[in-house]
């Protein structure tokens, strides 16, 4: 079985064991409590121990692959700056679309109210919304070291990154030895992050167990809407790369449709971007794409993009906060938005149950929304990856089309002179 269908089988008999305990053995329901929840907070201790050196070190050596991409300019440099343009845009439009739908769709109240009780975060008060003034001070970090152990994520993606952009202007002995230290960090906490999943079901199962005691199976409801919130912002952004394929990329709406139906077969297949890449040439090279363009920018885009990772994650995010009702502001929105463009980054090539911890929890911690319930939302992950994919390999063949079409701009360009000069 895949980590995921182990997960969701842990998820199912926590919640169905912990609804039979509420409904049969409520005498029992505190002792049992007292039991499970204390071993689901030790699981998630250990996966949170690993979000800051695995973010830091995929950081560092992600902006080093960009930084290399960047260096050979001309097409490649074009293309990079569109996949930043769009990460953005993917992030502000889940901020924006995501708490409006959730006004016009909330989640079921009842099952919202009683999570919302049965989670550690809610028995505090929610800290207050920082001012402008604090937050723009905050993202320069006086004290890495302090900023890493606090778990102030926003500042810290930002020294990661001005790290990493330093790091490459270094001597090429000294620099390749410290982004090969980096790579052995995010290679031993990939390990770890592995052996921590490994127990994933087990905990997983403890903190259902708790959640179904105290919510019965009302939970379910709130999983269901959850995964149909999340799968309709990754699917905006399919719809969205359509338009950019079809205004940018001078693609018709029906051929570029038409053309991609072989390879949405393939995403949904695979849940992979990845194994999506021999159809996706194919289809590139039926949109009339040109072999130079097609076999740089889809090679680039699998490597170093995932147009819905910053939607999907936004809207993970909002969507809990929404359940524990913490209120996120314009300007909390907006540092959300830009630590989603950037994790998501530093995210790609990383397997989905580790991306979906290791992009969650930083801008979960950056833009002050309680982690509690992602296990349990890792648990129904898997509709949401369908959807995900699909969205990416879109993404992937909208900016082939339009840095073809780019390219062949370029080449009138130069080629106006000749006939001139002739």
């Amino acid at each position: 079985m895949t980590l995921t269908t182990r997960v969701l089988l842990g998820l199912v008999a926590g919640l169905g064991a912990g609804a039979a305990v509420a409904a049969y053995l409520p005498d029992y329901a505190p002792q049992i409590i007292a039991v499970a929840e204390p071993a689901g907070g030790v699981w998630l201790d250990a996966l949170r121990m690993t979000i800051i050196p695995l973010v830091f070190a995929l950081l560092v050596t992600g902006v080093a692959q960009a930084a290399d991409t960047a260096r050979a300019g001309g097409d490649a440099a074009k293309t990079l700056g569109l996949f930043a343009v769009l990460l953005v845009l993917s992030a502000s439009f889940a901020a924006i679309a995501t708490p409006a739908l959730l006004a016009l769709w909330p989640a079921p109240v009842e099952a919202a109210q009683a999570l919302r009780a049965s989670a550690d975060a809610a028995n505090g008060e929610i800290p207050p919304t920082p001012t402008i003034q604090e937050m723009v001070k905050s993202f320069i970090p006086t004290n890495p070291v302090k900023v890493a152990a606090d778990g102030a994520m926003a500042p810290l993606v930002v020294f990661a990154l001005v790290f990493g952009l330093a790091a490459t202007r270094i001597a090429a002995a000294t620099r390749a030895s410290l982004f090969g230290f980096f790579d052995a960090v995010k290679d031993t906490m990939m390990t770890l992050v592995h052996w921590v999943l490994w127990a994933a079901p087990f905990g997983v199962f403890a903190l259902a167990l708790v959640t179904g005691a105290r919510t019965g199976l009302g939970a379910v409801g709130v999983l269901g809407h959850y995964v149909v919130i999340v799968s309709i912002m990754c699917l905006s952004m399919a719809v969205i790369a359509v338009i950019l394929a079809v205004v940018f990329g001078k693609v018709p709406l029906m051929a570029f449709v038409r053309a991609m139906i072989p390879v949405e077969a393939v995403a949904i297949s695979t849940q992979s971007s990845l194994a999506s890449l021999p159809a996706m040439l194919e289809t590139a090279q039926k949109l009339g794409v040109p072999d130079k363009v097609r076999g740089m920018v889809l090679p680039m885009a699998v490597a170093l993009f995932r147009m819905t990772s910053p939607a999907g994650n936004m809207a993970v995010v909002i969507y809990v906060a929404h359940i524990y009702g913490v209120p996120l502001s314009p300007l909390v929105l907006v540092v959300g938005v830009l630590v989603a463009a950037t994790v998501s980054l530093a995210a790609v090539g990383v397997a989905s149950a580790v991306t979906f911890f290791t992009t969650l929890g930083p801008i979960s911690m950056a833009m002050g929304v309680p982690m509690e319930l992602l296990p349990l939302l890792l648990a129904v992950e898997t509709l949401p990856d369908i959807s995900r994919t699909i969205g990416n390999v879109t993404a992937d063949v909208a900016v082939t089309t339009m840095a073809a079409e780019w390219s062949l701009e370029e080449d009138a360009e130069e080629e106006l002179p000749r006939v001139e000069a002739t």
